[in-house]
């Protein structure tokens, strides 16, 4: 018997001078590296391949650029000599057709209670099935 595993959505906050979605596009992959947060890495932890997570523009123009997909589950962080940190891998799926500003994440109040509103420093975050809807209609599975 075939177990019905439910897709979760999640989002990535990134630094662009780091690495810019742009970047991610042209490489075709993305493996967030660094995350030394207990709650991140938490949330990395939980990441299952094929669920869609939204690439956040961090520190500069702050938006939502586009779409990726876990393309291999939470392993250790090979940036780090501990173990217990942890990374995924991405693979972008679609960027979208405007970014999605801070701002506009304020001002919709299908996202008041977003991690990214209450939560600002984490750099990893579950969204809800509303929430993702909210800023990308396409990417929820029905």
């Amino acid at each position: 018997m075939q177990e019905n595993i439910q897709m979760s959505y999640w989002l990535v906050k990134f630094a662009p001078f780091r690495t810019s979605w742009e970047d991610v596009v042209r490489a075709g992959h993305f493996t967030l590296r660094g995350v030394r947060g207990h709650e991140a890495r938490k949330h990395l932890a939980a990441m299952r391949l094929g669920d869609k997570v939204l690439f956040y523009r961090s520190q500069q123009e702050q938006a939502i650029m586009g779409i990726m997909a876990v393309s291999r589950a939470a392993y250790p962080d090979p940036t780090s000599a501990d173990p217990r940190w942890l990374t995924c891998d991405f693979v972008p799926l679609c960027s979208l057709s405007a970014p999605v500003s801070l701002a506009d994440i304020r001002l919709n109040p299908a996202l008041s209670n977003c991690p990214l509103l209450r939560q600002p420093r984490l750099s990893v975050m579950p969204m809800t099935p509303e929430e993702m809807s909210a800023i990308a209609p396409n990417a929820v599975s029905s």
